[in-house]
């Protein structure tokens, strides 16, 4: 049996590939898409206790892992997915999620936000 405190946020991560529709991609976002249902179901479960559930879906961002293996124009390519034609820093990502645990976003529960640079 979980006992659970009053008030405090948490944080999930999926992915703003479960937006789109990449051939191969199946059973990755099938995972993100059920954590982002989790997310959903799980707010309105502890909401009462003053907790706060959301779930952050970086889109491309710099890392070691997501830059590896892809060659500099597929980088290029998906900068170009981006409004600001660029992919995201760990920075950008890491400021969403300060935003979401701090005071001003109690009122933010059962979320997605797609921290992708308005990637379309």
């Amino acid at each position: 049996v979980c006992k659970w405190s009053n008030n405090g946020t948490i944080i999930n991560f999926s992915s703003s590939t479960t937006r789109l529709l990449l051939p191969t991609y199946g059973p990755y976002v099938a995972t993100k898409g059920a954590v982002e249902q989790m997310t959903r179901v799980f707010a309105k479960e502890v909401g009462a206790r003053g907790i706060n559930v959301n779930v952050v879906s970086p889109g491309p961002t710099n890392t070691e892992l997501f830059l590896n293996g892809k060659t500099p124009e597929a980088l290029e390519r998906l900068a170009g997915l981006s409004a600001f034609n660029r992919i995201g820093e760990p920075e950008d990502i890491a400021k969403v999620v300060a935003f979401l645990v701090s005071d001003d976003a109690k009122w933010i529960s059962g979320q997605n936000i797609g921290a992708n640079g308005g990637m379309a």
